[in-house]
């Protein structure tokens, strides 16, 4: 008696998904690397004889945002691994703002320290605004070193009764020189003119 049996299913990156991984990638790359929206590319998919809508685009991010949380995960326990990390965070405006505050992007990368081997690695994490809870949860299981600008939101990170042990922190010799050199503007701009252009080579830079 003859057995039949099913050709096994093919791979699918997603769940019962139509998109090969060459696809999803491209989608991926262009929304969060190029920064662009899910309805310029579906229009240029249409443009090329594709039909591709917005709300299927939005499916694709959304599945693989789930497939690649694993990723993700790894890569944070990596980074926050590390002895030290630096922290920065950055308002979005190409966002939308929400309660009337600007949704900010909070970074943290992990560099190599010269004779250590541990591959570099960054995380990214959106917040909805600059609440000190935000680095508070992002960075809750590091210990290391921090460094960071003065921003009033790692203050609590910084406390000794911090129940998971104190970080330190590596203040940023850049943000304090820029003090010094908006000081020597304030002098030189009141010689010359209150109009007069700032003469600091860092003025408004980090």
């Amino acid at each position: 008696m003859r057995e039949d049996r099913a050709a096994a299913a093919p791979f699918h990156v997603t769940p019962r998904g139509f998109a090969g991984p060459s696809l999803l990638a491209m989608i991926l790359f262009e929304k969060f690397g190029q920064h662009q929206p899910l309805n310029r590319q579906s229009a240029r998919y249409a443009r090329e004889g594709i039909d591709l809508s917005v709300s299927t685009l939005a499916d694709q991010v959304g599945a693989c945002t789930a497939v690649l949380e694993p990723l993700h995960a790894l890569i944070e326990d990596h980074v926050l691994a590390a002895e030290r990390l630096h922290g920065d965070d950055t308002p979005c405006r190409s966002w939308p703002k929400q309660d009337g505050h600007r949704p900010h992007l909070d970074l943290c990368p992990r560099r190599p320290v010269l004779w250590r081997t541990a591959p570099p690695a960054a995380l990214y994490y959106a917040s909805r605004n600059r609440k000190q809870e935000h680095p508070e949860d992002h960075l809750r299981c590091f210990t290391g070193i921090l460094q960071a600008d003065a921003y009033s939101g790692y203050n609590a990170l910084y406390d000794p009764s911090r129940a998971q042990g104190a970080i330190t922190p590596a203040l940023c010799w850049a943000h304090a020189r820029r003090q010094f050199f908006e000081l020597a503007d304030i002098a030189s701009n009141a010689r010359r003119g209150k109009q007069a252009p700032a003469i600091s080579p860092s003025h408004g830079k980090r």
